[in-house]
């Protein structure tokens, strides 16, 4: 399908979008080291059938930093035709410099991306006056809307939640998706939208997730969600009817399955999850290595015992 037909036929808002899942999609490679097209198809439709609203590529669990530019292409490309406009597209342009980030996103937006996910750059520290110039360079080099997204632990700098309300300032700011688990900034994030209520403040921490939906939070972007995208989307619902006692018991299920995150780096872990569903071959990239058997094993036992190790959907 070409871009402008994928564009014309989209179904979707960010109101909905953005109050919804957005998993972070893994970038399914080929042994050669290619994006792996049939592979992201298949993610595509595994995530879109259990519920989710949107689709978050390039980020972490998108190994965004570390893919090269043919790699980016070929995820963002296959992943633009396979939602064929059904959900939004969001792309990370998660770089350490401004004028990479630019680049980055320019070839996101030709490419047919709905979005860019920006955070902080890194390398060397950036104060809040870096990060403001940072993200209005990215967005003033495309016509996209932008969602920031808050992650120190890979950045090496917060967002603070004074920063986030100046940038929350320009309408092309959409929201933020917050991965730092700090709750307290959590809560100040939120606070915002007493200023702009259409900020949307999504968790990507899944230890968080059921307390931050029901304390206000609006969305989840949550890495698990390429494994079992459903469990996430029910979990959102029950926050959404206030059904604490279910939300809870899907929190236990959630923290359980992500045990699967240490047996070896969390990374290839969830890559080799998502091979032993049937989606991709695991391999994440260099350097990286691909975890063990002893770690495969593991991961596959905490999948069985969630009842996750069936096929995903294959269709075409």
């Amino acid at each position: 399908m070409s871009e402008n037909a994928s564009k014309s036929s989209r179904s979707w808002s960010w109101d909905t979008a953005l109050r919804g899942v957005i998993p972070p999609m893994i970038s399914p490679l080929t042994s050669s080291g290619d994006a792996d097209e049939g592979a992201v198809a298949l993610l595509v439709e595994h995530i879109l059938a259990g519920g989710c609203t949107g689709l978050f590529i390039l980020g972490g669990c998108g190994e965004g930093a570390w893919l090269a530019g043919r790699q980016r292409s070929g995820v963002s490309r296959a992943t633009v035709r396979r939602a064929a406009g059904r959900v939004p597209v969001l792309v990370g342009v998660m770089l350490p410099a401004t004028g990479a980030a630019m680049e980055a996103a320019r070839q996101a937006e030709a490419e047919g991306a709905d979005a860019l996910v920006v955070g902080s750059p890194y390398y060397y520290a950036a104060d809040s006056a870096a990060q403001r110039r940072h993200v209005e360079a990215v967005a003033q080099a495309v016509g996209l809307p932008v969602l920031l997204y808050n992650i120190p632990q890979a950045t090496h700098n917060a967002l603070s939640p004074a920063t986030v309300e100046s940038l929350a300032r320009d309408a092309r700011v959409m929201g933020i998706k917050d991965s730092a688990g700090d709750f307290g900034a959590f809560h100040e994030f939120l606070a915002l939208k007493r200023n702009r209520p259409g900020f949307r403040v999504l968790q990507g921490n899944e230890h968080l997730a059921a307390a931050s939906l029901l304390q206000g939070g609006d969305g989840l972007v949550p890495g698990l969600g390429n494994v079992a995208p459903s469990l996430l989307v029910t979990l959102r619902h029950a926050a959404a009817v206030g059904d604490v006692a279910a939300c809870a018991r899907l929190q236990s299920e959630i923290v359980d399955l992500g045990m699967l995150h240490t047996h070896g780096h969390w990374l290839p872990a969830l890559k080799a999850a998502c091979a032993a569903i049937g989606i991709g071959n695991g391999l994440p990239t260099v350097p990286f290595s691909p975890i063990t058997e002893e770690q495969r094993q593991a991961i596959a036992a905490i999948l069985e015992r969630h009842g996750l190790l069936g096929t995903p959907n294959r269709s075409t």
